[in-house]
């Protein structure tokens, strides 16, 4: 049977009227959503959690990392490599930003508020992937070049995240996504204090921070949609939610396992570092956020999608509540993952 194809499920779908509202918002996206990234000069770089390889010290505290590596367990390093990988697939992310209709950088070098955006925002979120993978080689717990052919592999790949180079459809997605990956580095951080290593815990916990304020850039440019197009945007929400937000590593590999994501997932979900609960819980903060229920004035398809949205919560929680009793009564498995020499962990 042939797919059911959503409404706007195509390329390109912005009018020349929706075109022209993006440039209209050039200068609200200058006064709103720039103010939200932090100067070079005042921002914290990957060499301020990592050892100095030209000092003195520089073996010895590659030693402590080492020792306090010992006390992670292997299904945390699962999560935090797949965490690390995602970020390291950036180049990805930046392309489909490029790709949305009325807020790309058209030049490379715009000084477009929207271009100015997508490319700081590129270089605060590139920090993220280099601190992650240097500290992680550091530990000497981890098969490296694996993990370097995983990232090849996943920016060779690609993503599908369904924008269809709709700037509504696009930013309601990197909401949901940024508040994902805080959420995902704000509980590996909590397990990595947990187990002992507390400048891992740090590490992971200011990335989260980053993730955050990202997500509140994201978060304000929906409201403002919401605001001068709810019709539009109301439908966007409900055609993403209906699709459902693809992780950005969801075609993961690593020469290996087919079915490396839904393992990754597997233990982040039983280990809680990520969860179905908490996708619910982002919906549900997000409809609160953007006051979905509130809204007047739609067109019958605008009412019909506020409808859909506003219910989904509870049907995911639905959902969440027999899959939590399903993973209750199946067998436990155990899998090999190449990420850690081909160690098991259950998932």
């Amino acid at each position: 049977m042939k797919p059911k194809m959503s409404k706007g499920d195509k390329s390109h779908s912005l009018t020349q009227e929706k075109l022209e509202m993006f440039r209209f918002l050039e200068g609200w996206a200058e006064e709103n959503m720039l103010t939200f990234l932090k100067r070079v000069e005042d921002s914290w770089q990957p060499q301020d959690f990592l050892p100095d390889a030209s000092s003195k010290s520089f073996t010895d505290e590659v030693q402590d990392i080492k020792a306090r590596a010992e006390g992670i367990p292997d299904e945390c390093y699962v999560c935090l490599v797949g965490n690390m990988i995602t970020e390291e697939a950036l180049p990805t992310y930046q392309s489909l930003l490029n790709s949305f209709d009325g807020t790309r950088d058209e030049t490379g070098v715009s000084m477009k508020s929207w271009a100015r955006w997508t490319r700081s925002w590129t270089a605060e979120e590139n920090r993220h992937g280099d601190l992650l993978n240097k500290y992680l080689y550091l530990t000497g717990r981890l098969n490296m070049k694996q993990i370097e052919k995983t990232i090849h592999y996943l920016i060779s790949s690609g993503m599908d995240m369904k924008a269809e180079s709709s700037p509504y459809l696009g930013f309601i997605y990197t909401s949901f996504q940024e508040r994902a990956t805080f959420i995902s580095h704000g509980n590996t951080a909590r397990l990595a204090k947990v187990h002992g290593d507390v400048t891992l815990a740090k590490i992971c916990g200011t990335i989260a921070a980053d993730e955050k304020r990202h997500e509140m850039a994201y978060t304000k440019v929906v409201e403002k949609l919401f605001n001068v197009d709810p019709n539009t945007t109301m439908v966007s929400l409900a055609d993403m939610m209906r699709k459902r937000i693809t992780m950005p590593a969801a075609l993961l590999y690593d020469g290996q396992d087919h079915n490396l994501f839904n393992h990754y997932g597997a233990v982040a979900q039983r280990i809680g570092v990520y969860t179905t609960k908490d996708y619910g819980d982002i919906l549900d903060f997000f409809l609160e956020r953007w006051r979905v229920g509130e809204i007047t004035g739609l067109s019958p398809e605008g009412r019909e999608a506020q409808e859909y949205v506003c219910g989904l919560a509870e049907r995911i929680r639905k959902l969440e509540e027999r899959a939590h009793t399903r993973s209750m009564n199946k067998r436990s498995q155990m899998m090999p993952f190449s990420w850690i020499f081909n160690r098991e962990v259950e998932v």
